[in-house]
Order: C-alpha cells, then structure tokens, then sequence
C-alpha cells in the first residue's frame, strides 16, 4: 500500500549568481534541480517534483520564493527545513517549511509577486554592492520621473513590450498592484508587484526606467511604448544581479512574517558619490542611445 501524501510548502532564499535560473535545465544548473535532488534523498518514496511560485532567469535572486512538492516520507512539515538546510549548498536557504492542503499551489494560489530592483547610482563601484545592484555612474538618476513612469503602469493594461522572445504565455496581460520607488544617497531600489509577471517583464522595464531617469527616454515615449505594445523598441534588459524576488502573498499567511516578509536588506552608504543630475533640456522625445556598459541587450 502506498503512504498518503502530503504536500510541503517551503520559503526559500537562493543566489541567483550560482545558477541559470529557477527551473530546469539540461546543461547548466537550476536552483529546482538541485532542490529537487535533495528532497528525493531524503524522501525516495515521493515524486521529488517542485513547483515554484514564479520562475526566475538566470543569475536574478530570491528573498521569499514560495514552492511545494509532495512527500510520502515520515519526514514532519516543520524538520523539513533544516533537512534540507543541512545538505543544500550554501546558495540556497530554506526559511519556513509548513503542510499545506493538496489542492493548495504554490504558482495558482498566488494572489501577488513582488520584486525589488536596486540600483547603485554612483561614480565609485563598490566591490561588496556588486553582486546585488546594478551600477549606473554615468548620470544621476531622476528619481522622480521614473517614478512617475511607474505610477502610469498601475492597473490592468496589456505588457506584452515588455515581455521577451520565447514566452508561452497566450497574452500579455496583468494587473499591476502596486509600485514604489525609494532613493536613499546613492542607492535607488524600486518594487513592483503584480498578480503576475511576463518572461523577463521587471528587468525590461528597468532597462527603459533608466532611460527616463538618465533624460535619454521621454515620458510621453515609454508610455506610448507600452500601450502600443511596440515590443520592438525595447531593446535593453537591466542585468540580473539587481533584481531579486522579494516575496509572494496568498490570501491566507502559511508562513511566519520574519520567515516570510521583505527578507532581503535594504542596503546604506554613509557617503554620496551620486554624479551630476543632468537638466531638463536632455530629455529626449523618442528613441534614446542605447544603453552604455552594464545594461545587459534582450535576445529576440
């Protein structure tokens, strides 16, 4: 007779540097994979299948992903987190581990992802900042601008200009819940949530923030970009390593808040190295430069 299952739900951290993404693949290692092989080590009896709440690219982090996979192992929901902490690699953390009903989804139970952008807006480069920003010294940033680029995306709209080469998805429409700005001396970090996200959605929208806030990108033009879903004019990606997956909500916590919420720290400077604002007259009505060294160019 085979055990009953039960479906585990974890709250995981991960680096992103030391994989090519969440899922998957053949060539290269994913965090599933590597999370995968380890639940089946310590469950053999079970499927050893994940499912994530949202897939994340290549070297792009996490702060609270939320995933479950089904066990048949006597293994309780709350050891099962420090079983796999102890034999994962340390680029992955595991905070909560909690049973959950079996009809509940990791990815379709999700009511909301949130992502934080952050941004080191500085003359110098700072070696401990790298690995977790995006380092733009050319211009100082208006930060307001792009927030008010923000603020027109709020809402049900269609996002398909933002979305990359490869996605399955049927359409490119989503609900933005809520976004937020914040620049604190020299670091900008910024939040978007949303009922959903396209493939690559956040980091092609930071590509074209930046461009407002360097003055090379009008308003008026990114908003036009969108709304006509002129996908072919969005051409630049911010890197990865700024982005990273702050948290996932469901219409009922099933994880502790200080294991679950805006897990990832805010970083500070004591000092400002921030380059010179440039004035109003740069702004440009259309097309803008590409993107000097540090965006990363969109595959098509």
């Amino acid at each position: 007779m085979e055990a009953p299952l039960r479906r585990i739900a974890l709250c995981l951290q991960y680096d992103g540097a030391a994989f090519c993404g969440w899922q998957r693949q053949q060539n290269a290692p994913s965090v599933q994979a590597t999370l995968e092989q380890v639940i089946s080590g310590l469950d053999p009896q079970g499927p050893g299948r994940t499912v994530a709440a949202g897939r994340t690219d290549t070297g792009v982090h996490a702060a609270g992903q939320v995933v479950h996979f089904d066990s048949a192992g006597p293994i309780p929901a709350g050891r099962w987190a420090k079983a796999l902490n102890g034999r994962l690699p340390s680029s992955i953390h595991v905070r909560a581990a909690t049973e959950v009903p079996a009809s509940w989804h990791a990815c379709f139970s999700a009511t909301y992802r949130r992502y934080r952008y952050t941004i080191h807006n500085s003359c110098s480069a700072n070696l401990f900042l790298a690995p977790w920003t995006w380092h733009r010294y050319q211009r100082r940033l208006d930060e307001a601008a792009m927030g008010r680029a923000l603020a027109a995306m709020l809402g049900e709209h269609d996002f398909s200009a933002f979305q990359r080469a490869g996605s399955s998805r049927a359409h490119g429409r989503t609900t933005m819940q809520e976004v937020q700005i914040d620049r604190q001396g020299d670091l900008i970090t910024v939040e978007l949530q949303a009922s959903g996200f396209l493939y690559g959605m956040v980091r092609l929208i930071l590509g074209q923030l930046v461009a407002v806030g360097e003055g090379r990108l009008s308003l008026d033009a990114l908003e036009r970009r969108w709304r006509e879903c002129r996908r072919g004019e969005v051409k630049e990606a911010a890197p990865p390593q700024g982005l990273s997956l702050l948290r996932v909500g469901y219409r009922e916590p099933i994880f502790p808040r200080a294991a679950w919420y805006d897990c990832q720290p805010r970083y500070q400077l004591e000092s400002s190295d921030s380059p010179v604002l440039q004035p109003v007259s740069t702004v440009l009505p259309a097309d803008p430069a590409p993107l000097p060294t540090g965006g990363a160019p969109v595959k098509r």
